[in-house]
């Protein structure tokens, strides 16, 4: 990381107002030719830009942010430019000619990670608030990004070192009559700490929130599946017709509701003998998608769905259609009667099984390393012998380390910046 980089970090142009970000050690150099001169630290200047050859670029609002303080621990200039795509393609070429190189996605976040401006799980919080559609994932998303999880794993840290150090005392100075045996307390402080552990691991996970509430829609051809999913979604997403079997693919759609994030998922009609090969390949996908379900909603005879599914008495305006002695909703996506009644059922189950506002949620890779952590405490109060007690803790603590990125591979890196655009 020994290049200085650059990179236009709000939107695409043309815009009112281009920011360029360049980050490393040779900054200061790149204002100077473009500028004139350094400005007065952190404070925005109006200053007249100049490539090389003394041509006027722009006249901007820059900012000159010397190093370690910064956002990414190193130098830092912005320039406020004029958003045109003119004006940007001038300034990067200017740039480029006093040896600056573009930046990669993810670089300058990256350079944060590096310079410990922030660590691996603050990265991952601040990936998925870049990518937050809803107000629950921003909120969550802000709390990873914040710290929150960041000084609860050191907090555990810090009482595994000391649940080491009594450890290490015993190994030491065994001989020593009041050192010579763990303290009587020693297994109930990691018991404890595997409770807090486990409070956090039943927590809902990232990825719900991420993904969304899957809804599965269910039942026989001709049910409505595909009319109240497009009622659902507020969209004409899914083709309807009174043939049997229209729809023959599993058909999703996301969706928003009341700032909670869900999937909706339109499913072809399930039936023992599909009409061709085709609908049976939509019917078999329809069952796989009945056990990838948060919910279904069962729109076929009552009691023929699967278990915990809710009963939906569809085509509430139809006197023909097949009434249900007990559904949870009776509707009609045509008159719209009962669908906001579903909605808002479905948005207070979906906030039930998403973390709670504001609440730090754990990834698949999070909550692995956690899982571990607490395993490897369960291990160091089942076994008597201090040498094994001592390596337990370790891996703990190294269970810790991973998840804040004292310890961690360059692929795993590679992943988790990618996710970043280039920029930021």
């Amino acid at each position: 990381m020994t290049d200085t980089i650059f990179a236009l970090s709000s939107g695409a142009p043309p815009a009112a107002i281009g920011v360029v970000r360049i980050s490393g050690s040779r900054a200061g150099e790149a204002l100077i030719t473009l500028a004139g001169a350094l400005t007065p630290p952190r404070h925005a200047a109006f200053r007249r830009l100049r490539d090389r050859a003394g041509a006027v670029l722009d006249e901007a609002l820059v900012l000159w942010l010397p190093g370690p303080g910064t956002a990414t621990g190193e130098d830092t200039v912005e320039l406020h430019c004029h958003g045109g795509r003119a004006v940007i393609a001038a300034v990067e070429t200017a740039l480029e000619a006093c040896g600056l190189r573009r930046a990669t996605a993810g670089e300058f976040t990256r350079r944060a990670f590096a310079h410990g401006r922030i660590d691996l799980a603050e990265a991952e919080g601040l990936a998925d608030l870049l990518a937050a559609e809803t107000e629950l994932q921003r909120k969550s998303a802000l709390a990873m990004a914040g710290g929150a999880f960041s000084r609860q794993v050191e907090l555990w840290r810090e009482r595994v070192l000391a649940a080491s150090a009594a450890v290490e005392a015993v190994l030491d100075f065994a001989d020593e009559d009041d050192v010579a045996v763990l303290p009587d307390d020693f297994a109930a402080r990691l018991e404890a700490l595997e409770g807090e552990i486990g409070e956090w691991l039943e927590r809902p996970r990232a990825e719900a929130l991420r993904e969304g509430f899957r809804v599965v829609l269910a039942g026989p051809p001709n049910a409505g599946k595909s009319t109240l999913f497009n009622a659902l979604v507020e969209s004409e997403a899914a083709i309807t017709a009174p043939k049997a079997g229209t729809t023959r693919d599993v058909l999703t759609r996301p969706v928003a509701i009341a700032g909670v994030p869900f999937l909706f998922v339109d499913t072809a009609g399930l039936r023992d003998e599909a009409g061709d090969a085709i609908e049976a390949v939509g019917v078999e996908r329809a069952r796989d998608e009945l056990g990838q379900a948060d919910l279904v909603l069962w729109l076929g005879d009552e009691g023929g769905g699967p278990e915990a599914a809710w009963e939906v008495e569809p085509q509430a305006d139809r006197a023909d259609r097949t009434t249900k002695a007990a559904p949870r909703h009776r509707v009609s996506a045509v008159t719209g009667q009962g669908v906001p009644e579903l909605r808002a059922d479905l948005v207070a189950t979906a906030r039930g099984h998403l973390p709670k506002p504001g609440e730090a949620a754990l990834n698949r890779r999070q909550h692995g390393l956690l899982a571990q952590a607490r395993a490897a405490l369960a291990d160091a109060r089942s076994v008597r012998d201090p040498l094994l007690v001592a390596e337990n803790l370790r891996r703990a603590r190294l269970a810790f380390d991973a998840m804040i990125g004292r310890a961690t591979t360059e692929d795993m890196l590679d992943a988790l910046f990618g996710r970043f655009c280039i920029g930021k």
